[in-house]
């Protein structure tokens, strides 16, 4: 029984150490390196949580995650914004962009874990 996640990360190391990490707690992966990708992607992948950079080229992780929470079947998908904006304010953009929490870069790997495992769904697992 395994849950999806979806990394929308630009930069290969950063999605590489998520893919690791995520992969030994026992989640399936799927990456998109642009908004665009990850709005194609997150119809065939079905991910349970999505990961988003804020700062992707082309569409942005604010735009991305709008798009997405615009779509009545993808509404529920949690958006947890991982990014390297630590200003003050930005947390607010991303929840105002329909992010449903903020991890800042760089992070703790527990403390990604525990938020990843917060938003999961609490119904039937997949299989």
């Amino acid at each position: 029984m395994t849950y999806r996640i979806l990394i929308v990360e630009d930069n290969e190391d950063n999605r590489r150490i998520l893919r690791d990490l995520l992969r030994s707690a026992g989640f399936e992966t799927f990456e998109a390196e642009t908004g665009e990708a990850a709005l194609t992607l997150v119809h065939q992948c079905a991910p349970d949580v999505i990961l988003m950079d804020i700062q992707l080229p082309g569409l942005d992780g604010h735009d991305t995650t709008r798009l997405i929470k615009a779509q009545p079947e993808l509404r529920h998908v949690p958006i947890i914004a991982v990014t390297s904006y630590a200003l003050s304010g930005d947390e607010l953009k991303a929840e105002a962009a329909g992010c449903d929490a903020y991890v800042t870069k760089p992070f703790s790997p527990r403390q990604l874990l525990a938020k990843v495992r917060e938003y999961l769904p609490t119904g039937e697992r997949r299989s």
